[in-house]
């Protein structure tokens, strides 16, 4: 049985319209609006988390591509951080 090939972009085109963890200098949780071909995303209904500071909520939020660690999918970033 082939193995399906799934490219970046792709992948993160099925994401739009969805809740993603992002994880950059430091966490956002929210819903993906769009991306660009420099994967610069906007979010909506997002909560920002700092370990060490705590979280905060933005209606919306553009991030620079350049700075993204990683994206998880369906990800509850603040779940991680619960004392």
């Amino acid at each position: 049985m082939p193995t399906e090939q799934v490219l970046p972009l792709e992948l993160i085109d099925k994401c739009v319209g969805s809740k993603i963890w992002v994880l950059m200098n430091g966490e956002f949780v929210g819903k993906l609006l769009g991306f660009d071909d420099y994967v610069n995303m906007v979010l909506e209904d997002v909560t920002e988390i700092e370990p060490g500071v705590g979280k905060q909520h933005l209606p919306k939020l553009l991030l620079n591509g350049n700075n993204i660690c990683m994206m998880i999918p369906g990800g509850e970033g603040e779940d991680v951080w619960e004392e």
